[in-house]
């Protein structure tokens, strides 16, 4: 193969990687009402999972040793700031919840129960921006913060109304 195929051959891939990135960007949605695709939802999924990880990693505190009644004071907390969005049971969304993207999960599914407590503690206290999620550092302590957790924790256990 001569060097002006193969330059030919490069520059049809490179006009096929244009034309498919625009074609891409052209059919892109960032209305929160519609259902991302597989590919948009595994990768933020993978890259959230990949920075929380990391940011929960360095943060220096102790963990309020789990209770039930740490769990109870969680459930209290819950009530007042999570439920317009997690519904009164945590496992329940919303409609606000359901309309949002990502959409607001079941606390105590598998996907949120897979969080380490560390991880869980680090969503609660900073949020995840642009997903609705608001951070909570500001307003609670983080004993307040560990009993959401905590009541988190008590979800699974707990049938969705």
């Amino acid at each position: 193969m001569s060097k002006r195929s193969v330059s030919l051959w490069i520059v049809g891939i490179v006009i096929l990687i244009i034309l498919s990135a625009g074609f891409a960007f052209y059919r892109a949605s960032i209305s929160a009402l519609d259902e991302p695709g597989q590919f948009e939802t595994a990768l933020a999924t993978k890259g959230k999972h990949i920075i929380v990880g990391h940011q929960a990693a360095k943060m220096h505190v102790t963990e309020l040793p789990y209770s039930d009644a740490s769990a109870d004071t969680g459930a209290i907390v819950f009530s007042v700031e999570c439920t317009a969005c997690h519904g009164k049971d945590g496992r329940s969304p919303t409609h606000i919840g359901q309309s949002m993207y990502p959409r607001v999960p079941d606390l105590g599914s598998p996907e949120v129960q897979k969080w380490s407590n560390i991880e869980l503690f680090w969503i609660v206290q900073h949020g995840i921006r642009l997903s609705g999620m608001p951070g909570f550092e500001k307003f609670n302590t983080e004993e307040q913060s560990w009993h959401l957790v905590h009541f988190i924790r008590t979800l699974p256990n707990h049938p969705k109304q």
